[in-house]
């Protein structure tokens, strides 16, 4: 049996889901998507790092 983390997602759910996104976007447009989402993820952190330097 699959043992869950903590927020109660195990391994076969990530994998579904890894398996829908890859259906969805498709295997070459996926690297660009991954890109994306990096770079929205980085812009978060840095505002939320200037809105701590800024108090």
């Amino acid at each position: 049996m699959l043992r869950k983390n903590r927020m109660g997602i195990s391994f076969g759910h990530l994998l579904i889901v890894m398996l829908v996104v890859l259906v969805l976007f498709g295997a070459g447009k996926l690297p660009t998507v991954m890109r994306d989402l990096a770079k929205g993820i980085k812009a978060f952190k840095s505002t939320l790092n200037d809105d701590d330097t800024k108090e």
